[in-house]
């Protein structure tokens, strides 16, 4: 995975620069009040410092389209571009009102890399080590601001120090990344699957995993097309077909459904369970009234469930479809199978028409893209003579590669398998219809047999004696390329869809009211207006004068390091306590889960608080005051960025369907800065009107509202793949609308 590790270390430079740029103008704004006379001129004062706030703000309106317009890549490339040519302007600047403008246009660069970077990161890293490289931007983001007061410090010991230089110092790393954007970082696959080019996400995905067979992924990157969509969760018992049909009685047969693999005569059986289920989150599904917390999301419930029964790392049903290949041709003399191509929209199949229902029957559950064996309606198939179908029906078999070689891994990633059902029944006039259905698999529990009695099923389903199997829940629903609005256009094959008919349509404001989209932006919006207000602005700016009383300030005065010097010394070493405790975070966040660390660092936030407000009402002595004060800020910084600094931004880059992610991503981001700008402006007037404590009291009181949210309404998101967490929250929401309505 090192090349996706690489390539999320290079897009963090962004935030690198962020930080850097942060640190550098709260030190240099000592020097530009000197020259340019501002001391009686505190508006002009506040709009150096703030225009870079005002800037991201205003980018961040249309970072989020543009990005789904353009692509990630161009605007990091962006980014970079107004990164260089803002420090140049700062070093330069003749006068203050040029010296905003270099501000603002700073802040456009800032409001796209740190509204962008999560994004671009989540939809190139793996799913097992996701959490983890999406820490990095907030690990550089303080190891920028930690390099830039050592910066500004040093040069503040200097006789006259320029201001210039500290801004304009922000060019070389700028330069550094533009080259890097440019030569280094790849556009996202994700972003490339949804514009049609297919041939350039291939290259990209075996790039980024270090490996020629991504089949599976590029399967699954297909399936992240669709917003919204009927979803169902079931239950299947799966074991070798001729050991589990050796089981069925007669009647039994047509209840279950095949599985098939690679080699021919060699194929799975998974029989639906029946009754209540006893099985991970299959069993967990029900409405509200089945919550044990009365006001818990059921999406909580159903996500805690899936890492509740994860197996055993090795363990034979670890894979159930070891083989699965890819949902395109990848043969070598077929470069159109991989490239969508206007010229192979013709219609194919006609004969045949969409099943679009697909409920009818469970015929088959196979990877109808591999498969040597053949369905009934596929016997019945003509091979059709386009050039560029993704589904080719060749040597009797359906979607299957035209060279008939070796296919591939349907892995997804997180334990979970990407499969499709292919179901058919007879039409009225006497035709077959047929249908697909994507199903997500996830092997619950431990692969077992009735020796032992590992697993109890209800109902009588296990099998007979001897017989190894695995239990499997699943995600079922209608396929990115099966769609019913354009069903009537121009269907490839039987019930399926063109994939550039699915890329060329653009996103929408109506596709934000999709039950699932929305319920994610009601989580999104709601966890980053919680972040801004739960104090960390409040904490910074009193810092300085927590560590004075602690008399930090007067041992740095003997040592002859002037005031000004000893605050930027003082804001180093406190960033620098930031940084192992973000490495830490990074460690933690795929193993216990964003869910788990706002869990257990939101109430020492609350701690902290508690204790400032204490310090602050109760005289305990100046001694005892400031070393309570003192370990209060350090816990609350510490805990702060392992928890409620980097997993608000992970989680938004998560949860939105790839198709609005960008448009999503912009809303939350928006949400962020003006929460940002509101705590900024109001904290001098809340200081004044309800002092220190009564600050600290309020933001306390927000962090336990925080709290609750978190707990009744964040949902454990690690190890999972993009589409399958999208597909969870779609179910969510449909769950608690149907509770809603009886």
């Amino acid at each position: 995975m090192s090349g996706a590790v690489l390539v999320a270390v290079a897009a963090a430079i962004g935030n690198l620069l962020q930080g850097w740029d942060n640190a550098t103008i709260a030190g240099a704004v000592f020097y530009i009040k000197r020259e340019f006379h501002l001391e009686s001129e505190p508006t002009i004062e506040g709009l150096i410092v703030a225009m870079s706030l005002i800037g991201a703000t205003l980018v961040t309106t249309f970072s989020g389209a543009v990005a789904d317009w353009l692509g990630r890549r161009p605007l990091l490339i962006i980014s970079s571009i107004l990164y260089f040519v803002s420090s140049l302007v700062m070093l330069w600047s003749p006068n203050v009102y040029v010296l905003l403008f270099a501000r603002l246009l700073d802040g456009f660069g800032i409001g796209l890399s740190v509204t962008l970077v999560p994004v671009y990161i989540s939809e190139t890293a793996p799913p097992e080590i996701r959490g983890l490289l999406n820490t990095l931007p907030q690990f550089t983001g303080s190891g920028g601001m930690f390099l830039s007061y050592c910066m500004v410090f040093g040069m503040s010991l200097m006789n006259s120090p320029s201001w210039r230089l500290m801004l304009g110092v922000l060019s070389l790393p700028s330069l550094i990344y533009f080259a890097l954007t440019i030569f280094f970082l790849p556009e996202s696959p994700r972003w490339l699957v949804s514009k049609g080019r297919m041939r350039e996400a291939k290259r990209v995905l075996q790039r980024l995993r270090g490996r020629e067979d991504v089949s599976g992924e590029m399967a699954l990157l297909v399936e992240g097309l669709g917003v919204g969509g009927e979803t169902a969760i079931e239950e299947y018992i799966i074991a070798p077909a001729n050991e589990l049909a050796n089981d069925l009685e007669p009647p039994a047969e047509a209840d279950h459904i095949k599985l098939y693999g690679p080699e021919e005569g060699v194929s799975w059986v998974a029989r639906p369970i029946t009754g209540q289920s006893t099985l991970g989150f299959a069993s967990r599904q029900g409405s509200i009234i089945n919550q044990s917390v009365p006001l818990m999301d059921p999406l909580v419930t159903l996500f805690g469930s899936v890492h509740e029964k994860l197996p055993d790392a090795g363990s034979k049903g670890s894979m159930l479809f070891p083989h699965f290949g890819s949902m395109f041709s990848v043969a070598g003399n077929q470069p159109k199978n991989e490239e969508w191509d206007e010229e192979s929209l013709g219609r194919e199949g006609e004969d045949y028409t969409s099943d679009a229902a697909a409920g009818d029957s469970d015929d088959n559950l196979h990877s109808p893209l591999i498969s040597r064996q053949t369905t009934s309606l596929e016997k019945d198939m003509v091979a059709p003579a386009s050039h560029g179908s993704i589904l080719s029906v060749r040597n009797g078999s359906l979607l299957h590669g035209s060279t008939g070689e070796a296919v591939n891994s349907m892995g997804i990633g997180g334990g979970w398998q990407l499969a499709w059902k292919w179901t058919e029944r007879e039409g009225e006039d006497g035709k077959k219809e047929g249908g697909f259905k994507r199903i997500y698999l996830h092997q619950e529990g431990v692969p077992g047999s009735r020796r032992g009695s590992l697993v109890s099923l209800p109902g009588g389903d296990v099998p007979a004696d001897g017989t190894d199997f695995i239990q499997a829940a699943a995600l079922v629903s209608q396929p990115a390329l099966y769609s019913k609005e354009l069903l009537d256009q121009h269907p490839v094959g039987p019930a399926m869809i063109h994939p550039s008919e699915a890329a060329s349509k653009w996103p929408s404001w109506s596709d934000l009211f999709e039950p699932g989209v929305k319920h994610a932006l009601v989580v999104g919006v709601g966890i980053q207006i919680l972040q801004q207000f739960s104090g960390i602005n409040g904490v910074l700016y009193y810092t300085p004068q927590i560590l004075e009383q602690a008399g930090v300030g007067v041992l740095l005065a003997n040592m002859g390091i002037s005031s000004a010097s000893a605050s930027l010394l003082i804001s180093a070493i406190t960033t620098l306590l930031m940084l192992p405790c973000i490495a830490v975070a990074m460690r933690l966040m795929d193993v216990a889960g964003r869910r788990s660390l706002l869990l257990n660092t939101i109430p020492i936030l609350i701690a902290s608080l508690v204790i400032l407000v204490i310090g602050n009402v109760v005289n305990l002595g100046s001694v005892a005051n400031a070393a309570i004060s003192t370990v209060s800020v350090v816990g609350y910084f510490c805990c702060f960025v392992m928890g409620f600094g980097p997993v608000p931004n992970i989680l938004c880059a998560e949860i939105f369907p790839t198709r609005v992610r960008g448009l999503c991503i912009a809303i939350c981001a928006l949400t962020f800065w003006i929460g940002d700008i509101i705590v900024t402006y109001t904290l001098p007037l809340m200081l004044t009107s309800v002092g220190l404590s009564g600050v600290f009291g309020m933001y306390a009181v927000v962090c336990i509202i925080s709290w609750v949210f978190v707990y009744l309404k964040v949902p454990e998101t690690k190890g999972m793949p993009l589409e399958v967490i999208t597909e969870f929250f779609s179910v969510g929401a449909k769950q608690v609308a149907a509770a809603k309505n009886g």
